[in-house]
């Protein structure tokens, strides 16, 4: 499920992140491959990627005792977007109308991530009682986000040298842009490829990966196609 519970109150909340990638030009082993390979050749790990998150996506500085509440959850939800984006990038968050603070009460917030708009759902747990000092409460990302260091990471890691697959080579990316909201399960529109010696009817060519968004807002699916 993509719901998350949060507990705060006195203390500030404070979620665990993730980081950035890099990436090179392709170039072709010849002609032919260089008319039909995509830009972005994917050479080996994204260095600027953190999959296991770490300190390099914590916004800092964290809410302190007195900050109020709406102003804690905003600091939570940026702090998630980067735990799923697994790359440094500017965030901001708001909830426009406030966060209602009665049980089971839902509001809606915006968290921006290098240019995208992911909404949020912010619901108060049922059993919250008015005046508590601690309000728990889940939050929903009602769409996910491609970010594009990400992509060539994990498109490294399955087709890549470190995938320990020996029928690909030649990894390489559409130029995908730094970040971008989806619904999920979308089809992004962007591909990646890579050589095969038996990619086409057992020939060697290029073989298409369509990429594609999961069911929850940190996974992508990757489908092969002729």
């Amino acid at each position: 499920m993509r719901f998350l519970r949060i507990l705060t109150g006195v203390a500030a909340v404070t979620l665990l992140s993730a980081g950035c990638g890099a990436s090179e030009t392709a170039q072709g082993g010849g002609t032919d491959d260089a008319a039909k390979a995509l830009p972005v050749a994917i050479t080996g790990p994204q260095p600027d990627v953190y999959m296991r998150g770490g300190d390099a996506l914590r916004v800092t500085p964290a809410p302190d005792l007195g900050t109020p509440f709406v102003k804690k959850v905003e600091h939570a939800l940026r702090e998630h977007v980067l735990s799923t984006a697994k790359v440094a990038g500017k965030t901001s968050a708001t909830c426009p109308a406030g966060l209602t603070q009665k049980a089971g009460a839902v509001s809606q917030c915006v968290v921006t991530y290098a240019g995208a708009e992911i909404p949020y759902d912010v619901k108060i747990s049922d059993s919250y009682t008015a005046g508590s000092s601690f309000i728990s409460y889940t939050k929903e990302p009602k769409k996910a986000l491609l970010v594009d260091k990400l992509v060539y990471q994990m498109i490294n890691e399955k087709y890549g040298a470190e995938s320990g697959r020996t029928d690909a080579s030649k990894v390489a990316c559409d130029k995908l842009p730094a970040a971008k909201a989806f619904d999920y399960g979308a089809d992004t529109g962007f591909t990646c490829q890579y050589w095969g010696e038996h990619a086409k009817n057992g020939e060697p060519g290029y073989r298409t990966v369509q990429i594609k968004i999961g069911s929850n807002s940190y996974s992508y699916n990757f489908e092969e196609v002729e």
